[in-house]
């Protein structure tokens, strides 16, 4: 409670800005205030309790009670179907906007400061992951794919997380990939399905009306190594890294290839670790121009860097990273451009997706039948994942249990026992609320 307030003020305030989806002529459930009932969503993913009705068997206790009649002034804490109807019928826009909000509350209040690249640019990793699949169609919306004679139907996410190099991940905007309704009179050859670079571009659009001015970095997999990613970046004033290999954009690979041997000048040997154990030698290009399908010109640098660090045998293992950027590239700049740009997309696959989906958080589960309401479920364990990060690497938690937990999953109980056995007065939480404090964060 003490982080939250810290950085977002009190949890009344932050959730009941939402509209009530209830009809006024349904009384049953009026005592609970949107926020009350949105509250319990995120207290789910945070405790990891993996499933709606554990609400009911996990949470149910005098002492949670409590704390909803200090924080919500209502006398029980509500039922979990009550909680699934109303958050159904939440605006997907409003949640969103409660998420970006959060994130961007932490720039605003310049926790994230540190971690720009050159001092400028926040790093936003860009990319998709799957959500939900079914073995039969699920709603209009599904994707399809078909393997063997087999068809599963799904829904993927296509994420724009901010990324740091000490392993924060928080989410700015989620765009779901999702297909337009059948039109009947369409044969299944005319019906093209929705697809991640498509859900790019009205990601993109949404990123740059929300956040017009904010320093963007992206970086993004091969997958968006094509000319219309390359202007819309340019259109929006956007950085760029994305991932390049060797059988990707033909000719400027060749090029690469020609002038970087034309030009030893441009490569720079480097060591790093704490035993300067980590050996990476880097060379790029700059100015190489590329010509896409449209007969568009970009101007693209590249830059390759070959990673040699020991394995877990203490035996040598040697990577390959190549990126086209938009960003000059320089011996002045190459090294936290590689390491602390292109290298940090995979922050959204370990430290986002692979925690969401097994630290837990139980991504992959259906909370609802709903179509609708599964997204606003998404949105709030992006919530609940944005807190426990800042819980876990604060200086808060750090100083009360300096020996830890020993995993972020035993956390997660220990909140669960302290939620369930632990009381919380209104005098408490309004000094609780006033007080002014620091959270430092971990910057190894």
């Amino acid at each position: 409670m003490k982080t939250f307030t810290h950085f977002f003020g009190p949890v009344r305030k932050r959730w009941d800005g939402l509209p009530d989806p209830r009809k006024p002529e349904s009384p049953e459930d009026v005592d609970y205030s949107v926020g009350s009932l949105v509250f319990p969503g995120v207290l789910m993913f945070a405790c990891r309790l993996g499933a709606r009705r554990q609400v009911r068997f996990e949470l149910f206790t005098t002492f949670l009670v409590d704390l909803y009649k200090v924080l919500f002034d209502v006398d029980s804490v509500p039922h979990g179907d009550t909680m699934n109807g109303v958050l159904c019928g939440l605006p997907f826009d409003g949640v969103q906007e409660i998420v970006t909000g959060m994130t961007l509350t932490l720039i605003d209040k310049k926790v994230l400061y540190p971690h720009r690249l050159f001092e400028r640019y926040y790093v936003v990793a860009v990319d998709a992951t799957g959500m939900l699949v079914y073995r039969y169609p699920h709603c209009p919306h599904c994707l399809r794919s078909t393997h063997h004679g087999e068809t599963i139907y799904y829904h993927p996410v296509l994420e724009a997380k901010l990324v740091t190099p000490t392993g924060l991940v928080f989410s700015l905007l989620s765009e779901f990939i999702e297909n337009p309704e059948d039109d009947p009179a369409k044969s299944d050859k005319e019906r093209k399905q929705d697809c991640e670079l498509k859900a790019f571009y009205r990601l993109a659009a949404r990123l740059h009306a929300r956040l017009p001015r904010l320093p963007l970095l992206l970086a993004m997999d091969g997958l968006y190594a094509v000319g219309p990613v390359f202007g819309l970046c340019r259109r929006y004033g956007w950085k760029y890294t994305i991932t390049l290999t060797d059988d990707q954009l033909t000719s400027v690979n060749e090029e690469f290839e020609s002038l970087a041997t034309a030009s030893p000048e441009d490569r720079l040997s480097w060591r790093m670790g704490r035993e300067r154990e980590i050996h990476q030698r880097f060379r790029w290009v700059n100015d190489i121009v590329y010509v896409d399908s449209e007969r568009r010109e970009h101007r693209l640098s590249v830059l390759e860097c070959i990673d040699t660090r020991p394995g877990e045998h203490r035996e040598h293992k040697t990577a390959k990273f190549k990126w086209v950027t938009n960003v000059p590239v320089s011996k002045t700049n190459v090294v936290p451009l590689a390491n602390e740009g292109g290298r940090l997309r995979w922050k959204i696959e370990n430290e986002g997706f692979n925690v969401q989906k097994n630290g837990g958080y139980n991504l992959e589960h259906a909370y609802t039948e709903n179509e609708h309401g599964m997204k606003i479920y998404y949105l709030l364990l992006q919530v609940a994942h944005l807190l426990m990060q800042l819980m876990e690497k604060g200086s808060l938690l750090r100083a009360a249990f300096p020996r830890g937990f020993g995993s972020a999953r035993i956390l997660a109980r220990h909140l669960l026992e302290a939620l369930r056995n632990a009381s919380l007065t209104r005098n408490e939480y309004d000094h609780l609320c006033a007080q002014p404090i620091q959270i430092r964060f971990n910057t190894s």
